[in-house]
């Protein structure tokens, strides 16, 4: 059959078969000699080289139809700007082959080749739970905006999950620093569906690719994402888990990648937050390595050098950047300054109560902050400190 000429075909028949047991599908390929030549195997000898998975569904799912539906499909996929890269072709991650299941190839979606994407700079995972606070996402902003600002540029990994998962890939696309989204599901199928256009922000930004090793048609059922989670650690020198509690798949993905003795770091969090028992637990199990000072953070990263530096003393650095004020405009200032400090996320509205004060002032002052870097407001007039400036 022409197809098993074709390595890529073979690799991408393999993978639909040995998905969840690549490791057997990878002992096969270097027990033949690649992938194509196992489809030339008679069944004796593929049953043989299995051993004792010859029992399984295996044996009898390596066939002319499996390489024929792979051909087809890679095709269909190529008109829809999907590719398929093999194990060990170019472009496929060089890290991940240091792992001991890496998958036998990966669908890959994006405007620029797999290895402009894959082998320009190092690739970082930002990781954490759905149920995000706004102390996480404001570290999880400042983390990737720090690792903009320094002199190796980064490749942000994550989940394309609500929460930190997309906190970390709509920072990355803000501060200009690719990104490469890991699904759970088919390349053909973006979960959760709130995330299609952040999907397809991420397919047409150079740089910046959707990736995933189930086959197209594949939905998100929960075993997938537990597999989808060893290549997000698998890809990345170091993992960063920004929140999550004591179970999951954070928690897993940061373990992992302790696991493929890669670096990990936690965000520290308050000892009674849920969102930072598993954060405050990898520290305390000296498995991860707290996230301070943003410096120190991208310097261990490998990253270099970058500008931005922690500012140590909020109610100081305010004080001194409105000291030429007169003195009751700066005490508002500094009153508002730090009643959004101490009640992260808070409204402009819950502000004027707290401070029994009109919301036109409330407002001016608050846009007067935002503008020195003091605070953030989002979309839905919540303020939140600037740990950096």
């Amino acid at each position: 059959m022409e197809n098993f000429s074709d390595e890529r075909v073979c690799l991408c028949a393999l993978n639909r078969i040995f998905g969840f047991e690549p490791k057997i599908g990878r002992m096969l390929v270097e027990a033949f000699g690649g992938a194509a030549e196992v489809f030339r195997q008679t069944g004796k000898e593929i049953s043989d080289a299995l051993g004792a998975y010859s029992r399984t569904k295996y044996a009898s799912a390596i066939t002319v139809s499996a390489c024929e539906s792979a051909a087809m499909e890679l095709e269909r996929l190529h008109g829809e700007g999907c590719s398929f890269i093999g194990l060990g072709e170019p472009g496929y991650p060089a890290l991940l082959l240091e792992c001991e299941d890496p998958p036998l190839g990966l669908y890959f979606k994006g405007t620029s080749l797999p290895e402009y994407v894959f082998d320009q700079r190092p690739q970082i995972a930002i990781v954490g739970t759905r149920s995000m606070s706004y102390y996480g996402r404001d570290w999880c902003r400042l983390m990737v905006e720090a690792m903009s600002k320094a002199r190796i540029k980064a490749l942000i990994v994550s989940g394309l999950a609500i929460g930190i998962d997309s906190a970390a890939h709509n920072a990355a696309l803000d501060f200009g620093l690719p990104t490469v989204a890991v699904m759970a599901t088919g390349i053909d199928m973006i979960y959760p569906p709130r995330n299609g256009r952040l999907g397809e922000r991420i397919a047409s930004t150079e740089g910046c690719a959707l990736i995933t090793d189930y086959p197209p048609g594949t939905e998100a059922v929960r075993i997938n994402f537990l597999r989808r989670n060893r290549i997000i650690a698998g890809i990345c020198r170091a993992t960063i888990l920004v929140e999550s509690k004591i179970k999951g798949g954070g928690m897993m993905t940061a373990r992992l990648a302790g696991s493929y003795d890669r670096d990990v770091f936690a965000l520290p969090g308050r000892v009674d937050d849920p969102l930072s028992q598993g954060c405050n637990l990898l520290i305390k199990e000296n498995l991860a390595s707290p996230v301070g000072d943003l410096s120190d953070l991208v310097s261990r990263l490998g990253l270099g050098d970058t500008q931005i530096r922690r500012k140590e003393d909020f109610r100081a650095a305010v004080t001194e950047q409105y000291s030429e004020m007169p003195d009751e405009e700066r005490e508002d200032l500094l009153k508002a300054a730090m009643k959004i400090k101490g009640r992260r996320g808070i409204a402009v509205d819950e502000l004027c109560a707290a401070l029994g004060w009109s919301y036109s002032k409330v407002s001016r002052i608050v846009t007067t902050l935002e503008c020195d870097g003091f605070i953030s407001v989002d979309l839905l007039q919540h303020c939140s400190p600037r740990l950096d400036k």
